[in-house]
C-alpha cells in the first residue's frame, strides 16, 4: 500500500501510544488525521496541538459528517476497540479499507532498514535507547516508539540532518539515503501476535517470561511466537544469552547470524565491573576482543544496564563508533514512566515505573533497594487486567514483598470484564512482608499524605498514572512544612 495516495487516516483508539506514533507519522507525510478515544489524556491533546482532530463520543453513523469516502481513507484500529464500537460497524459496513495497527507499522517498516526489539519487557527502554545512540551518531534513525522519550519528548523520530551534524567534517555523512537504507527503530509488540508483521534487518528479543496468557494460553505457545518473530529476521539476531530460545534458534537456522548478550555471564557482548556510586551505573562493555571502560549509562538500574548492553549490540552492529556510543549511553535520559524520577532530592525520592509484570516489578523494586538501601521503600501498585492477575499472583506477591510496605489499587481492567473471585486481594492474601494494605485510589492521596514515604513508588501500566501530579503536590507541601 502507497500511504501517499490515500488523503484521510482514521484511528480508532488514537491515544494508544503505539497508535498515536503512526497517527503522527501519518500527519508528517501531510495525510489528515483524525481519531477517536475513550478518555482524553495528555498525549491525545498533544496531538490536538499538532493538528490532528480528536473526539471522545462514538459517533457511529454521524460519522458521515466528516465525509470520508472509502477510496480515500485508511481506518487504523487497535485490539482494544470492541467489536459492538458504532464508528467500526460503521466503517465495517461501507467497505472501508480497515488494518490493525500491527498490519500498518509492518507496511512502514518493510521500506526501511528496521531494528527491531521484542521481549515480554525492557523492549521500549531498549528500543528508545537505540533510537538515542543513533540521533547521536553519525547514522540518525527514525522510531515508532512504545514510550514517550524524555529525550525528544515524543514517541516518534524522524530522519533528519541534527545539528550535531554541522560538526562533523566528513561531508559523506550528509549525502541523501534512499529509504531502504535509512534505519527505522521499532518496538515489536508480542500482545496479540503483532510483531509477526515486522521483518527486520537487525532483531532483538530481551525476555520471553509468561504473559499474554490470555492470548497464548500457555507459556510454549508464547515462546514459540518468539522463534517465530526470530526467523524473521533478515541479517543479525540479538538475543540474551540466558534465553533458551538462543539453542533452538541456532539448531534450526544455523545459516543466519545470532548474536548473544548478558550481563551475568560471558557472551558476545557483555558487560562486567558494573558498580553504583551514588545512584549512578557504570559498566565495561566486552565485545569482539574489545572492551569499552567505564561507561556511565545515564539511567539507573542494574536491568537497565541490561538494556544498555543489547542496544549497544544493535548499535555497533548498525555502524555506530565506540565514542559515539559511550557519549549516547550518557546523554540518555529515558523514557516517561520508565524508572522515571519524579523527584529527587536528599530528603525524598519518587520514581514512576510502567513496572506490570512480576519480573519488572521485580527488577524495579530491587534495582531501588540497592540504591536506596538505608531507606524505607513504600510502593503503590495497580494490578493491570483480571488475567494477568489470576495467572501470575504468587509472582505478584513475591516482587511486592521486596518492597517495605505496599498500597494495593483495584484491578485496572483494560479490555477485559471483571472475573470472579479475582481481585487485587488474592495477592494481598500472598505476600510476606507486614505492612501491607488495599486502598482506592481516591484513599491513596490522604494515605500517603500520613505515611511520609523516604522513598516512593508508583507501579502499573493502567491509569495509575493519574495520581503522579497529586503525589507529587502533596510530597512537595511535605517537603515545605
Amino acid at each position: 500500500m502507497n500511504f501517499k495516495n490515500i488523503k484521510y487516516a482514521y484511528f480508532l483508539g488514537i491515544g494508544g501510544i503505539g497508535m498515536s506514533a503512526i497517527a503522527r507519522y501519518f500527519n508528517h507525510l501531510g495525510i489528515k488525521v483524525y481519531g477517536y478515544d475513550k478518555t482524553e489524556t495528555d498525549l491525545t491533546k498533544e496531538l490536538i496541538s499538532e493538528g490532528i482532530e480528536v473526539h471522545y463520543e462514538d459517533f457511529g453513523i454521524k460519522i458521515l459528517d466528516f465525509r470520508f469516502n472509502s477510496n480515500e481513507t485508511l481506518v487504523v484500529l487497535t485490539p482494544a476497540i470492541p467489536k459492538d464500537h458504532e464508528e467500526w460497524k460503521w466503517f465495517r459496513e461501507n467497505n472501508f479499507t480497515i488494518m490493525k495497527r500491527s498490519q500498518v507499522l509492518g507496511l512502514i517498516t518493510d521500506e526501511y532498514k528496521t531494528i527491531g526489539v521484542a521481549g515480554t519487557h525492557g523492549k521500549t527502554t531498549t528500543s528508545t535507547l537505540i533510537a538515542h545512540i543513533l540521533k547521536q551518531s553519525k547514522l540518525d534513525c527514525s522510531a515508532f516508539l512504545g514510550g514517550i522519550s524524555t529525550n525528544y519528548h515524543s514517541n516518534l523520530l524522524l530522519h533528519t540532518i541534527t545539528d550535531h551534524r554541522s560538526q562533523i567534517t566528513d561531508k559523506t555523512v550528509n549525502r541523501e539515503l534512499s529509504i531502504d537504507q535509512q534505519l527505522m527503530v521499532v518496538e515489536a509488540d508480542e500482545f496479540d501476535r503483532s510483531f509477526l508483521t515486522l521483518h527486520p534487518a537487525i532483531s532483538i528479543i530481551t525476555s520471553t517470561d509468561a504473559d499474554h496468557l490470555d492470548i497464548y494460553g500457555k507459556h510454549e505457545e508464547l515462546k514459540k511466537s518468539f522463534f517465530d518473530f526470530a526467523s524473521q529476521c533478515r541479517e543479525t539476531l540479538i538475543i540474551k544469552k540466558e534465553l533458551d530460545l538462543v539453542e533452538t534458534y541456532n539448531y534450526k537456522s544455523p545459516q543466519k547470524k545470532c548474536k548473544t548478550y548478558s550481563i551475568k555471564t560471558t557472551a558476545d557482548f557483555f558487560a562486567d565491573n558494573i558498580r553504583i556510586i551514588g545512584d549512578q551505573y557504570f559498566f565495561d562493555l566486552h565485545f569482539d576482543d574489545k572492551i569499552l571502560k567505564d561507561l556511565y549509562l545515564g539511567i539507573p538500574g542494574l536491568h537497565n544496564v541490561e538494556n544498555a548492553v543489547a542496544a549497544s549490540a544493535a548499535s555497533i552492529i548498525a555502524g555506530v563508533s565506540d565514542e559515539e556510543l559511550r557519549n549516547a549511553l550518557a546523554s540518555f535520559t529515558g523514557v516517561k514512566r520508565r524508572f522515571e524520577y519524579i523527584i529527587k532530592n536528599e530528603k525524598q525520592i519518587y520514581i514512576d515505573d510502567y513496572a506490570h509484570h512480576p519480573e519488572e516489578l521485580r527488577a524495579t523494586i530491587s534495582s531501588v533497594k540497592k540504591m536506596y538501601h538505608d531507606k524505607k521503600i513504600t510502593a503503590i501498585f495497580q494490578p493491570h487486567l483480571f488475567t494477568r492477575t489470576r495467572d501470575f499472583v504468587d509472582g505478584f506477591a513475591e516482587s511486592l514483598s521486596l518492597a517495605d510496605d505496599v498500597l494495593l489499587l483495584d484491578i485496572y481492567p483494560a479490555r477485559e470484564l471483571p472475573i470472579e473471585g479475582i481481585t487485587s486481594d488474592i495477592i494481598l492474601n500472598k505476600m510476606t512482608n507486614a505492612n501491607n494494605m488495599l486502598c482506592s485510589k481516591k484513599d491513596v492521596l490522604e494515605i500517603i499524605k500520613n505515611k511520609k514515604p523516604e522513598v516512593l513508588l508508583t507501579l502499573g501500566a493502567g491509569d495509575i498514572d493519574q495520581l503522579v501530579s497529586p503525589l507529587k503536590i502533596i510530597l512537595d507541601n511535605l517537603m515545605m512544612g
